[in-house]
């Protein structure tokens, strides 16, 4: 290592800019969608696997909760629109908009050109978890799914129950797609129930045993309409190790509902972004 300047710690005094200040950010109507809950109805239940994924859609103006049932799990999720798989969930812009981890009242961003709200974030039972003292919280838009490449790098071995293979599986079955071509597809994903953050020492990115237990959910209102795939993590808690059979592992289920007729008023899906595309051209 250098030996440091003599301002050194000036230099490391300056106060930090927030890159993205989300106060002219559309704001979602909170109140709105309280008030469309009420009276809603489960329209269809769909059981993840341990160790596998899922696909379901939700309609725009729906809701749907990924709920903890069988035990301490996390859950990697994606999500498309549904009539157009280039538009897909962009964990990284969302990061820069809501921060490291996302709650109620916060947003799924798609991919550009569109850049649009995919779903909002309405009710999350751990919402009290905040951040802890190691700099862990829940929901998490930092990580990128466990993958077999990784995998292999690290280990020398092939592993196909990753969250990475599981997602293709689940996208190449729904789509009648290769698994070459459904893999394309397939992005960084929100950490559902996921315990995590970023080491004070190295950097490093960790996780820490999830704090879900059986009832809690992550609900969400559908901005447009969406497919989504959700694979139950082979980590199970994420308290040791994932991409592995080692974990003891649970099911997930997905609830999708369907709002009252009238429930929303004049609600509409969100427009593309307005951004004319020219580039300066």
């Amino acid at each position: 290592m250098r030996q440091p300047p003599l301002d050194a710690q000036a230099r490391r005094d300056v106060k930090p800019v927030i890159c993205y200040p989300v106060e002219s950010l559309p704001v979602p109507d909170m109140k709105r969608y309280r008030n469309a809950r009420t009276g809603m109805e489960l329209k269809e239940r769909i059981v993840v696997p341990p160790r596998d994924a899922c696909t379901y859609n939700v309609p725009a103006g729906h809701f749907f909760r990924i709920i903890c049932e069988g035990g301490s799990q996390v859950g990697d999720l994606n999500l498309w629109n549904a009539n157009d798989l280039t538009e897909k969930f962009y964990s990284g812009k969302t990061r820069a908009l809501h921060g490291t981890h996302i709650t109620t009242g916060e947003r799924m961003w798609s991919s550009f050109p569109y850049l649009r709200p995919m779903a909002t974030v309405t009710d999350d039972t751990l919402d009290w978890y905040g951040i802890d003292a190691f700099g862990g919280s829940v929901h998490d838009v930092i990580g990128t799914r466990c993958d077999p490449y990784t995998g292999q790098l690290l280990s020398g071995h092939d592993y196909h129950h990753c969250c990475h293979s599981n997602l293709t599986r689940a996208l190449a079955d729904h789509c009648g797609l290769p698994l070459s071509e459904a893999e394309t597809h397939v992005h960084d994903v929100l950490n559902v129930f996921m315990c995590t953050g970023f080491s004070r020492d190295s950097g490093q990115y960790f996780m820490k045993a999830s704090p879900v237990r059986p009832g809690d959910y992550i609900e969400f209102f559908a901005e447009i309409d969406l497919l989504g795939a959700l694979s139950a993590c082979p980590g199970g808690d994420c308290s040791s190790e994932h991409s592995s059979d080692t974990a003891a592992c649970y099911p997930l289920v997905v609830e999708v509902y369907s709002p009252e007729d009238g429930a929303l008023g004049d609600w509409k899906s969100p427009a593309f972004n307005a951004y004319s595309r020219s580039h300066g051209r």
